[in-house]
């Protein structure tokens, strides 16, 4: 199993150069984006209308911050962990066109995601869950919050990561799943058990 530190923007070897199993830290701008953000950016796409960052090479983490507003009216990040990403898989194919390299978040994607990982180069990275604290430990700073009218959880926040994780490869560009596999095992068991 093989550990490296990755800076963003992440090209298409960085992400092809990954496996199932590999241990990643990631160094550099990280987007967080959930359901509402999802959508956001997809009606923005659909109407024409401008992006607010470029998410060309970039990591987006299944994740809403808990943060702290500071006097100045910036923001502290106090604790960040991930949410199931299941939820975003309609977005597989907005987020392919958008160059996204990695996404990070818990429990993984559907075969949509993963057929698409292949064909575009992108990686799906588990976050731990329980470990928000460690999470934002990684985090210098935030630098930026857009969609903020949409809640503090849904909108998109723009974190500066010293050293990121750390990830775990769940799902990589090699059409290799770990939680597919481990779906794979659990029926096998169920109809040994069951059958």
């Amino acid at each position: 199993m093989a550990e490296k530190i990755l800076n963003i923007p992440l090209s298409e070897q960085d992400v092809r150069d990954l496996h199932v199993g590999d241990v990643v830290y990631l160094r550099g701008r990280i987007f967080t984006s959930r359901d509402m953000g999802h959508f956001t950016i997809q009606k923005l796409l659909d109407e024409g209308k401008p992006l607010p960052v470029d998410f060309e090479g970039a990591a987006v983490f299944h994740a809403g911050p808990v943060v702290k507003k500071r006097g100045d009216g910036g923001y502290d990040l106090v604790v960040i962990g991930p949410t199931t990403s299941i939820r975003m898989e309609p977005y597989h194919k907005m987020v392919a066109d958008l160059k996204i390299r990695a996404i990070i978040g818990k429990g993984g994607l559907a075969e949509g995601s993963l057929k698409q990982f292949e064909e575009t180069g992108q990686v799906y990275l588990q976050a731990a869950p329980g470990c928000a604290v460690v999470l934002a430990e990684g985090v210098r700073r935030i630098e930026n919050v857009f969609f903020l009218e949409l809640g503090v959880p849904e909108a998109l926040w723009v974190l500066d990561a010293e050293k990121f994780g750390p990830l775990v490869v769940g799902m990589d560009a090699h059409g290799k799943s770990v939680y597919a596999e481990i779906r794979k095992e659990a029926d096998q068991r169920n109809a040994a058990l069951y059958g």
